[in-house]
Order: structure tokens, then sequence, then C-alpha cells
């Protein structure tokens, strides 16, 4: 299997991993907060979201890519590892930003409705992740972060 798709394949492994966990720490706060309003309801359970998930996906980030950008010589390989920063964080921010809306709004509306706290969460929180997966590697995609070593 060529390089590339493997990153593909690790990068989404970690996300889906990420994702997992904050699956289940969302749904723990929505119903501890199931007493609040439902906006606030869903803007805690966002920030929590947010913290669950940056914290496991930077960490598997970090264990699965630590020797890649390493040299011979020991040392970092500054250049290509800024280049890749620059383009995972903005393929991540976008796909952020349409998780965010999509997350908040379907969460508020399950919520409006009468769903329990830790069932709109989850149903909110699948509905958003298909939205953040599409968009996430249609950007890995466009900006090439794992393009083949001979075809730069």
């Amino acid at each position: 299997m060529k390089q590339k798709y493997k990153e593909y394949l690790k990068l989404n492994r970690n996300v889906f991993i990420a994702f997992a966990v904050d699956i289940i720490v969302s749904a723990i706060v929505a119903q501890l907060l199931a007493e609040q309003l439902d906006y606030l309801n869903t803007t805690f359970t966002l920030m929590a979201d947010y913290a669950t998930f940056f914290s496991v996906l930077g960490f598997l980030l970090y264990y699965d890519s630590r020797k890649k950008y390493k040299l011979e010589s020991g040392k970092t390989d500054w250049p290509l590892l800024k280049v890749d920063l620059i383009k995972i964080f903005s393929s991540l921010g976008i796909a952020e930003v349409a998780y965010t809306i999509v997350r908040w709004l379907t969460q508020y509306y399950y919520l409006t409705i009468d769903y329990d706290p830790y069932l709109a969460s989850v149903v909110s929180q699948v509905i958003a992740i298909a939205v953040y997966m599409i968009v996430l590697n249609l950007l890995i995609k466009i900006t090439r972060l794992y393009k083949d070593s001979n075809k730069q």
C-alpha cells in the first residue's frame, strides 16, 4: 500500500479514536447539565467536546508522527514540520468550523424537541462527525498533505 494511503488511514483512525472518547465524555457532560437551559447545555457540552477531542487527537498525532520529522542527525526537520503543520491545522480548522455549526445547531434542536440530553449529544455528534470527516478528507486531498514523495 502506498505510504500516502497509510497516512490517510492513520489520520482517520486517530480522528475516530478521539471522537469515540469524545462521544462518551460529551454524553456524560450533557446529561450532567440536564437542568441547564438548552443553549447552555449545548454550549458547555461543545466546550467539553473540544477539550476532550483536541487532547486525545493531539496526543495521537504526536505519537504517530514523532519519528517522521527526525533527520538522520537526530535533529528536527523544521521546514517539513512547518509546512505539514500549516496544512493539517488549516484542514482541521475549517473542518472544525463545519463541525461546530452542525453540532451546536443539531444538539440544540434535539434538546428543544425534548430528547434526553445524552441522546441529543450523541445523535448530534454522529451527524457532525460525518460532516467533519467529509470536509477534513476533502481538504487534506486539496492541500496535498500526504502527497507521493516521488510526485512532488
